[in-house]
């Protein structure tokens, strides 16, 4: 067959589309509605690769304090920034104070100038949080005049909330971990995460997962229209086409929707585009210019969805016989053949095997052994499907009317039924492998914390300096603080410079004293060692040199100079024993009540307070904060929480929650159009019951059975599928296999929320089909 002659019937096929009435455009527009949708999430897909690379730049183009401390000299190019991060009931506020020292200093992005000390420039999400009427602690807390907004290049989100305000005098706080001075805005030491296998694993498996239902609805969407469709190519047979060019001819039609899909989903991707500027997914938020899809990626969409038109079409019409006066499908189909559908997932599961008990030990897992394993896997829902089907309504008993109308259908026409809930069944089997994988490796990403949450809630760092008991004192008088244990921390040297001792001093009165260690007796004046520290070795042996000078804050070579304050070791130290203190850690060095501590060494300090909170109190962790701030500006509050994720792993999770939310609008709406297309095929079928009386409800619930038979057999299927996929990536990472029963019931109950949703939306429609009208025929 030459070039010319698929081309001329291909040709044939689209005018078929185009040029074939009100008839032949419903019918592509429905197929390219359902292609749109499919296409349009591809290139969301495709953009993503981009979204993440700009959303990196943007926050390596902003990075100023790096932890690393540089001994620049003031001058007129140079700038200080202070971390004033803070937070607002669940959400994270990014905050800096700028102190420009001279003219040339650098702006950070996002700014035209720099903030006056009473100023701030704040993110447009940030202005319209604070401009709201549940936001009254937050401006408390903030309450400098706003004086602009932060451009898109300053954010990494649209959501983003951040601010910049004026600063002053904070050259005495340099030390590089929350104040710095720079010359430049920029990460200035990147470095390369060593990449862990299993997380790479759970990349793969989830683009693998989430891609896949995309597919199977395209390929389902390209055969809208198709038993009408076979009525019209047994016409062509009449007229002299052998049965090779009505198959051509029918892809051609299907190519047609195909490339009408593809304007379609550049519409809805351009639409989407605009709205995922306007929305935040689970903390996620971008701008409408981070979503350019890969060109090349692109590319390989408009190419792949006309061609997987074509070719579905052709493969779905080698069991359909079209002859001159009509189609060899009304008859009793052969049955469906069960062995080579069990090749699919026996050849994925083949693939994978030489994987089980790699771990994360033994290097990268092969990924186009993965990919392949799983795609085979999942693929083999869709094959299985259609003959489950088939095998369970060839064996159903009698029943009412409805459910024998719905039955009949089914089995004369399980193969639609089955394409429809395909989708559905490849997306819950990924869920459901998903959940058990998340499952099994999130106790080696979520560690119970350190902290003490029974004996406080929140810790507030002061700044070195800051003075520690009016801020204790404000802090009891907080609406929610039940307790407040307050230390000033610091170390000790032998040396004032570069010293090779350090031993801890805490400072505070005798009932904070005895929740860090175990005391003797206490009053305040005492001096307190302790004797037993694991890890600290020289707090016994100073203990027993009184005399001895040691210096409080030394300086150190590769840091900013200290205070350097001399203190004596003084005589008749009482021992103390170590126990875990707030943090889970044990507490060395020297404990020093408030009257034993020299006034010149509290500048040398940096205060520490540990609340304990009623946390009925409403907001009482944004009192905190307000209190926090209002004694220290440069205070850093923290709440503690009993477990601890991984950042890397929580990424991961999160991009797979606003994936599986796609997935599912495009679940749920590409079913609804299968569900009216159908329908729309039956009208005067179901007008002609009406008219011999058979009652609407009838026809109403044969309808909700013809998508409950299906659903209930794919979400089993996919329920079996989804559990061995599962365990095999489970054994893949060496962990034990265990199921989540709650998360597998919560996939399957998702899986049939969306089918009858869509069921019941079909309702209206399904009624006006009804009417008497639907027996014209023109």
């Amino acid at each position: 067959m030459s070039v010319g002659q698929w081309a001329r019937d291909l040709g044939m096929g689209v005018r078929f589309a185009v040029a074939g009435g009100r008839e032949g455009w419903v019918r592509a527009l429905l197929t390219a509605v359902g292609v749109g949708l499919g296409v349009a999430l591809l290139l969301l897909t495709t953009a993503v690769p981009n979204m993440q690379s700009v959303r990196h730049e943007r926050e390596s183009a902003r990075a100023d304090i790096d932890y690393s401390y540089i001994d620049l000299k003031k001058s007129d190019r140079t700038l200080i920034v202070a971390d004033v991060d803070t937070d607002f009931r669940n959400e994270d506020i990014r905050g800096r104070a700028l102190e420009p020292e001279g003219a040339r200093a650098p702006l950070p992005p996002g700014l035209e100038k720099f903030p006056a000390v009473g100023e701030m420039v704040v993110s447009p999400a940030l202005k319209r949080l604070l401009e709201s009427d549940g936001a009254k602690l937050l401006r408390e807390r903030l309450p400098e005049r706003i004086v602009g907004t932060i451009g898109e290049s300053g954010l990494i989100g649209s959501h983003e909330l951040a601010f910049f305000r004026g600063g002053d005098d904070l050259a005495p706080y340099i030390d590089a971990a929350r104040v710095a001075r720079i010359e430049r805005f920029g990460d200035t030491s990147p470095t390369e995460t060593q990449t862990d296998p299993v997380l790479l694993l759970l990349v793969i498996v989830v683009f693998v997962v989430l891609l896949m239902p995309v597919a199977v609805f395209i390929a389902a969407a390209v055969r809208f229209g198709g038993e009408r469709r076979d009525r019209r190519l047994a016409a062509l047979r009449l007229v002299g086409s052998d049965s090779r060019m009505t198959r051509r001819i029918a892809a051609g039609e299907a190519l047609a929707g195909a490339v009408l899909g593809l304007v379609f989903g550049a519409v809805f991707f351009l639409i989407g585009r605009q709205i995922a500027g306007s929305v935040e997914v689970f903390d996620i938020s971008v701008f409408p210019s981070y979503l350019d899809p890969s060109p090349a990626l692109a590319l390989l969409v408009g190419l792949a969805v006309p061609a997987a038109a074509v070719l579905v079409t052709l493969f779905a019409m080698r069991g359909v016989v079209i002859e001159p006066l009509g189609v060899v499908r009304t008859a009793k189909p052969s049955r469906r053949r069960l062995w080579w559908r069990l090749l699919l997932p026996l050849g994925g599961l083949a693939m994978l095997w030489p994987m089980i008990g790699q771990g994360r030990d033994n290097g990268t897992f092969n990924e186009y052994l993965v990919i392949g394993g799983v795609l085979l896997l999942l693929i083999g829902v869709t094959t299985l499907l259609p003959w489950v089907v088939e095998a369970v309504v060839a064996r159903l008993g009698s029943g009412g009317v409805a459910w024998q109308l719905a039955v009949r259908r089914l089995q004369l026409s399980s193969g639609t039924a089955a394409r429809m809930v395909n989708g559905v069944a490849v997306a819950v089997a990924g869920a459901i492998a998903l959940q058990m994988l998340f499952a099994g490796v999130e106790s080696d990403y979520t560690k119970q914390s350190r902290y003490d949450t029974q004996r406080a809630q929140m810790q507030v760092s002061m700044s070195r300096g800051a003075q520690l008991h009016p801020a204790v004192e404000e802090f009891r008088d907080t609406k929610g603080v039940q307790q407040v244990y307050a230390y000033a921390e610091g170390y000790l040297g032998e040396r004032r410079k570069d010293p090779d001792i350090g031993v801890e001093i805490t400072v505070g009165d005798c009932a904070s004293l005895r929740q860090a260690a175990k005391l003797p007796s206490c009053r305040d004046g005492d001096i307190f060692y302790v004797s037993n520290s694991e890890y600290d070795e020289d707090t016994p042996k100073l203990a027993k040199q009184p005399g001895r000078t040691l210096y409080l804050d030394p300086s150190y070579e590769s840091g900013p100079p200290r205070k350097e304050v001399a203190w004596t070791v003084p005589k008749g130290l009482k021992p103390a024993r170590a126990q875990e203190d707030f943090m889970g850690t044990q507490r060395g060095g020297f404990l020093v009540t408030p009257k034993a501590l020299p006034a010149a060494a509290t500048p040398a300090l940096r205060g520490q307070m540990y609340l304990k909170l009623d946390r009925s109190v409403p907001d009482v962790y944004d009192r905190v904060r307000n209190t926090a701030t209002a004694a220290d500006p440069l205070s850093y509050p923290m709440a503690w929480f009993s477990t601890e994720t991984a950042d890397r792993y929580a990424t991961i999770r999160t991009g797979l929650f606003v994936g599986a939310v796609c997935v599912m609008m495009l679940i749920g709406a590409s079913l609804l159009v299968s569900q009216l297309e159908q329908l729309r095929d039956r009208k005067k079928l179901l007008s002609s019951l009406v008219a011999f009386g058979t009652r609407r409800r009838t026809l109403s619930l044969s309808v909700l059975w013809q998508t409950a038979i299906p659903i209930a057999l794919g979400l089993l299927l996919s329920s079996v599928v989804g559990l061995t996929l599962g365990a095999v990536l489970l054994r893949m990472t060496d962990t034990p296999i265990m199921v989540a029963w709650t998360s597998v019931l919560s996939m399957l109950g998702v899986g049939a929320g969306v089918v009858l949703a869509v069921t019941l939306l079909s309702l209206p429609p399904l009624l006006r089909l009804m009417r008497p009208d639907g027996l014209r025929t023109e």
